[in-house]
């Protein structure tokens, strides 16, 4: 990777860092199915509480109306929630789980990357690849994802052969805090 290509990557990661979307929890609206998430790295003590709003008008075709967390760890965990909560806002909970995977693989390249279509779908999130390059970090970056999944796992949007692979887990993402609760929805 070139120097400047690495630069602007590390002003990407700071900038989300700095002005993290989607923390703060926003009110649900009513009627709407929602999931939450707290999730813990137990190697650094990072830790957030996602919040998840699904639009289920569609019930082929769930959508993620809204992302919000709370959370407090080192920069690359709080940007990569950050870039997340724009990439899976108001995106189908299909597209959003194969984002998940795209990053997950994004994580155990090394350093390496993807090819240059994967790449684009993963927009900011490619600032990431030089922190596959740290084991010790690849976990902050995946925090988030971590928590993600589990939302989407626990709140019953997911259904049929999506809802197993988001309830495998992967061997760089951290365990769920407590477990899973009941799907969830506000009345």
């Amino acid at each position: 990777m070139s120097s400047s290509l690495e630069q602007m990557y590390q002003q990407v990661i700071l900038d989300h860092a700095k002005s993290p979307h989607g923390r703060g929890f926003v009110d649900l609206s009513e009627g709407h199915l929602h999931g939450e998430s707290h999730q813990i790295n137990p190697t650094c003590g990072d830790e957030v509480t996602m919040r998840v709003e699904f639009d289920t008008a569609d019930p082929k075709v769930p959508t993620i109306s809204s992302v919000s967390w709370e959370g407090q760890g080192c920069s690359i965990s709080q940007a990569s929630l950050s870039v997340l909560t724009d990439l899976v806002t108001g995106a189908p909970v299909a597209e959003s789980e194969h984002l998940g995977d795209l990053f997950r693989q994004l994580m155990q390249s090394r350093g390496k990357g993807l090819d240059e279509d994967l790449e684009d779908e993963l927009g900011d999130a490619t600032a990431f690849t030089g922190v596959a390059q740290f084991p010790a970090r690849i976990k902050c970056a995946l925090l988030g994802w971590a928590a993600l999944r589990d939302t989407l796992a626990t709140s019953g949007v997911l259904v049929g052969p999506s809802a197993t692979t988001a309830d495998q887990s992967s061997a760089d993402t951290p365990l769920p805090a407590q477990s899973p609760q009941a799907p969830q929805e506000n009345r």
